[in-house]
């Protein structure tokens, strides 16, 4: 099995080793093991990383990456997963829906041209900047 030291590692993730540290600390990696004062894992572990970088993206927290990791090993993490991405979906498309919202009001503004926020039009009636 090929170990990989925590700066190479980091790196390779695209983070820094205090994140590595972290992650370690909360039980999402593997304790490292330790050989002449440096952390090192197995090169599998960039795998494991991946998979908390993205679950992280589509909005998962750190206590429910740990929760699917660890029950990973059991019979019982396909329902976990299945209860767990039931749960999530309405937060995503509520996240989709906002960030759409965004994107259109910021290419209604480029599209309007005035660049004054003060007699913009697009802005009248909104609660946000009568307020």
């Amino acid at each position: 099995m090929r170990y990989v030291a925590i700066g190479e590692l980091a790196r390779q993730a695209g983070l820094r080793p205090s994140a590595l540290r972290y992650y370690e600390s909360l039980g999402l990696l593997p304790t490292a093991r330790r050989e002449g004062g440096r952390r090192l894992w197995p090169a599998a572990t960039l795998r494991r990383i991946a998979l908390i970088r993205m679950s992280q993206r589509a909005g998962f927290t750190l206590a429910e990456i740990r929760g699917l990791l660890d029950s990973s090993a059991d019979q019982g993490a396909t329902r976990q997963w299945r209860a767990l991405a039931e749960r999530k979906l309405p937060e995503l498309d509520d996240v989709i829906r906002q960030t759409r919202y965004l994107r259109d009001a910021v290419a209604g503004c480029l599209a309007c041209g005035c660049m004054n926020f003060n007699d913009c039009e697009l802005l009248t009636g909104d609660p946000v900047t009568e307020a």
